[in-house]
C-alpha cells in the first residue's frame, strides 16, 4: 500500500497550523493577521492544503489528518499529547480520502481524485486500506478500479459504511463481493479481512442505500429495477420478518421518496421527499402503515437529506454516541443548521460569538468530551479547533491554507431567470477593488456533471477556477443549470432531454444576467469548464459564436454516442448510467442524427473562436480519445486550438501540483491573449 516506514515524524513543520495556544472561549480570538498586501500568486492558489480532512479518534487523543507528500494528499496521524506525528502512506497516484477511525488503533481509508471537476472522484482509484496509527499494521483489503481493470477483472469492492461501538476491529462494510451490480453489508474485521455477510436474503438485487436500526438489523435498502429509471425502497419489521415495499420513484420524474433514518423507537422513519412540493423535505413515516406523517424539516429552494434524483445530501443529524438525531443541515448559498438538541444549539451560538462571519461546524468525539470545530468563509481558508466543553477552551489545532489569508476574494450568491421561468441560484467573483459601473472581462465557468451539485460555498471546482481568475482581474460567474440537483424537483427534472439545447441556454441566460448587472464587458467573454462543463464551453461556440469569443474545455466529451458505449470508459460497463444518460439527452438512439447535432467532434467547422483543450491520458471517465478527435477535427476545419494540454499519468482531473501550476499558467496566458485585462 505504499506505506512509509514506521519510525515517527515529527510533522509540525508539514502540518502548517499546529501551532497550539489554548485560550478561554470567552476571550476573544487573537486578531487576525494584517491582510497582505498585493495579489496571491498562482502557486499559492494551487498549493495544496498543508493540512486536510482531520478527524478525532474515538478516544480525542489523536487526529488523522491528510498533508502533502510526494505530490499528492497522504494520511499521517498525530498525537495531541505530544504534538508529534507518522506519516503513514506515500501514494504517488492517488490522494487518500474517505479516511475513518476504528477504535483508536486503526484507521480504513479509500484512494480517489481530489481535483476532480465533478467534486472528489475515485475513478481509477477506490479501494479499502487499513493501517494502524503507529504504522506497524497495514493491510489492502479490497483493490482499486485500476487494479481490477488492468487485471481484465469486475470490479469487486468494499467500502466504509459505519463503525461498531466499542469494537477496534470490526466495522460494517457495503459491497458487492456477491453479486457484481448489487451492493451488500458484511461485518468485516480490517485487520484480517475476513467479512461476513449481513444482508442474507435482500429483497431484490441492484440493492443500494442500507438502513440498520439501533441494534445494527439491515432492515430498509433501495433497490434499482433493471432496464428502467425506477428505484424501490424494502423494509422489514424485523431480522426475520418479511420484506415489503414502501416506496418507489423515476430518477427522471418524481415524486422522490428515500429513507434517510430510523428514530429511536426503531419503527418510525425519517425519509425525503417532495410529493407535493418542489424541494425535498424531511417527514416521518410509518413503514407499517406506509403514511407520510409531519414535516420536520425543509427549505423552499435546497433540498434537504436527498435530492431529487434519490442521491443524500446534507439533511439529519445524528448523535456519534447513540445515533439520536439532533439536527437538520440544509446546503444553501451558504450551508445552515437547525438543531434540535437544545445543548448543540447552545454551542453553536457560543462557536458563532467567538468565530465571527465564518461558517464553524462541529461534531462530537464518542466520548463525548471534545469537538472538532471546522471553521471557514468564502475568504478565510479553513481552521481547525478542540473545543473543550468542561474547561471551556478553544484551541486551533490545524490550518489549511494559512498562506491565503486575506487574500481571496467575495464569493457572492445570485439568482437568475431563465427564458423560460426557472430562477436558478449561482455565484459571481469580481476583483478585488472593483469599482461600480466597472466593465471588465469575463469568463463564464460551467460546472462538470452535468447531473451533480459541483460548487458550493467556499469548494468547488468553479470556486477554485474563479479565485484563480478573479485574482488575475477577470470576473467569474459560476451558474447552477437545469438538471443540478439539490435545489428542488422543478429545476432537476427540467434538465432531462434538454442536453445541449435548454442546458446550454442556461448558460447563456447566466450570461445576459451579468451583463445586465452591470460588470461584464460583453465583447470580451470566454466559457471555461472540465468534464460535461468542458462539453459546455465547445458546445457554446458552436451554438452561439457571438457570446464567446474563446472556450476553455478540459477533459471534455466530444462524441454522445461514444462516451455512453465506448469500453474505453467507465459509463458504458454501468446498465444504470447508460439508461441515464439516454434519458437525460431525450433518447434511446444513440446513432441519430439529434445525438450528432450536439457532438461537438462533429460540428468542429461551426466553431470559429479560440479554443483551449487539455485532458488526462490516463482518463475512465472521459477517455483521451474523445479529446484527440476533437483536437484533429478542429485542425480539419482550420481554427487548430490555440493550446492543447496532455499530461501523462492523469486521469479526470490533474493531481500533481506541477500539472496544475503548468495548466493554469498557460491559461492564464490564452486568457490574456483572447480578452486581455
Amino acid at each position: 500500500m505504499n506505506a512509509t516506514s514506521p519510525r515517527t515524524r515529527n510533522l509540525r513543520a508539514a502540518l502548517l497550523g499546529l501551532a497550539f495556544a489554548a485560550g478561554a472561549i470567552a476571550a476573544p480570538l487573537p486578531a487576525a493577521a494584517a491582510e497582505p498586501a498585493g495579489q496571491p500568486t498562482l502557486e499559492e492558489l494551487l498549493r495544496q492544503p498543508s493540512t486536510a480532512n482531520p478527524i478525532l479518534s474515538r478516544s480525542g487523543k489523536h487526529l488523522a489528518v491528510t498533508t502533502p507528500h510526494k505530490g499528492r494528499m497522504n494520511l499521517a496521524v498525530i498525537d495531541l499529547a505530544t504534538r508529534k506525528g507518522d506519516l503513514l502512506t506515500s501514494f504517488e497516484e492517488f490522494d487518500v480520502i474517505g479516511v475513518r477511525w476504528v477504535g483508536d488503533d486503526r484507521l480504513v481509508f479509500t484512494l480517489g481524485q481530489l481535483n476532480s471537476p465533478t467534486g472528489p472522484g475515485q475513478f481509477n482509484g477506490g479501494g479499502l486500506f487499513m493501517v494502524s496509527r503507529d504504522g506497524r499494521e497495514s493491510r489492502r483489503i479490497a483493490p482499486t478500479v485500476q487494479e481490477s481493470r488492468r487485471r481484465n477483472q469486475v470490479h469487486r469492492s468494499l467500502a466504509f459504511f459505519r463503525t461498531i461501538p466499542g469494537n477496534d476491529e470490526e466495522i460494517i462494510a457495503s459491497g458487492n463481493m456477491g453479486d457484481a451490480q448489487s451492493e451488500d453489508l458484511y461485518r468485516l474485521n480490517v485487520r484480517t479481512g475476513r467479512h461476513t455477510l449481513l444482508t442474507q436474503g435482500r429483497p431484490a438485487s441492484y440493492t443500494h442505500g442500507w438502513l440498520l436500526d439501533s441494534k445494527l438489523v439491515p432492515r430498509v435498502v433501495t433497490a434499482w429495477v433493471k432496464d428502467s429509471l425506477t428505484f424501490v425502497s424494502y423494509y422489514r419489521a424485523g431480522e426475520n420478518d418479511p420484506w415489503t415495499e414502501i416506496g418507489r420513484f423515476e430518477r427522471n420524474k418524481g415524486p422522490t421518496f428515500v429513507p434517510l433514518a430510523f428514530e429511536s423507537d426503531d419503527k418510525t422513519l425519517q425519509v425525503a421527499t417532495n410529493q407535493g412540493r418542489d424541494t425535498m423535505a424531511v417527514y416521518r413515516f410509518d413503514p407499517a402503515t406506509k403514511k407520510l406523517g409531519e414535516m420536520i424539516a425543509q427549505n423552499p429552494r435546497y433540498d434537504i437529506g436527498a435530492d431529487a434524483a434519490g442521491d443524500r445530501v446534507s439533511g439529519v443529524l445524528t448523535s456519534v454516541k447513540d445515533d439520536k438525531i439532533i439536527g437538520y443541515r440544509v446546503d444553501g448559498p451558504k450551508p445552515e443548521t437547525i438543531w434540535v438538541d437544545e445543548s448543540y444549539a447552545k454551542i453553536q451560538a457560543t462557536l458563532d460569538a467567538s468565530l465571527k462571519d465564518r461558517i464553524n461546524n462541529f461534531a462530537r468525539t464518542p466520548d463525548g468530551k471534545t469537538l472538532l470545530v471546522t471553521s471557514y468563509s468564502d475568504r478565510a481558508p479553513t481552521r481547525w479547533y478542540l473545543f473543550d466543553e468542561e474547561k471551556r477552551t478553544l484551541e486551533e489545532i490545524a490550518t489549511s491554507r494559512p498562506w491565503l489569508d486575506g487574500k481571496l476574494v467575495e464569493q457572492r450568491p445570485f439568482l437568475y431567470k431563465t427564458r423560460d421561468g426557472l430562477e436558478i441560484p449561482g455565484y459571481y467573483f469580481l476583483p478585488k477593488d472593483t469599482k461600480p459601473g466597472t466593465k471588465l472581462p469575463t469568463i463564464v465557468h460551467i460546472h462538470g456533471g452535468p447531473h451533480v451539485r459541483a460548487d458550493r460555498w467556499g469548494s468547488g471546482f468553479g470556486v477554485l477556477e474563479a479565485q484563480i481568475f478573479a485574482s488575475r482581474g477577470y470576473a467569474v460567474v459560476v451558474p447552477n443549470f437545469r438538471i443540478t440537483p439539490g435545489m428542488g424537483g422543478k429545476l432537476y427534472y427540467a434538465g432531462f432531454g434538454s442536453f445541449g439545447r435548454q442546458m446550454s441556454e442556461d448558460h447563456e441566460d447566466a450570461l445576459k444576467w451579468a451583463v445586465d448587472a452591470g460588470f461584464v464587458d460583453p465583447q470580451r467573454v470566454c466559457i471555461s469548464g472540465a468534464s460535461y462543463g468542458g462539453y459546455a464551453a465547445l458546445q457554446a461556440l458552436i451554438k452561439t459564436p457571438g457570446l464567446f469569443k474563446c472556450a476553455v474545455a478540459g477533459l471534455a466529451v466530444t462524441d454522445l454516442e461514444y462516451q455512453v458505449t465506448t469500453l474505453e470508459g467507465d459509463t458504458a460497463w454501468n446498465e444504470a448510467g447508460v439508461k441515464l444518460w439516454k434519458t437525460i439527452l431525450g433518447t434511446d438512439d444513440l446513432g441519430s442524427k439529434p445525438v450528432k447535432d450536439i457532438s461537438p467532434v462533429f460540428n468542429a467547422d461551426k466553431i470559429k473562436g479560440a479554443v483551449f483543450l487539455y485532458a488526462g491520458q490516463d482518463d475512465i471517465r472521459v477517455p483521451i480519445g474523445q479529446i484527440n478527435r476533437m483536437n484533429r477535427a478542429l485542425a480539419s476545419a482550420g481554427n487548430p486550438p490555440a493550446a492543447y494540454v496532455v499530461k501523462e499519468q492523469e486521469g479526470h482531473g490533474y493531481g500533481k501540483p506541477e500539472n496544475m501550476l503548468d495548466l493554469y499558467t498557460q491559461i492564464l496566458q490564452f486568457l490574456d491573449k483572447q480578452i486581455g485585462k
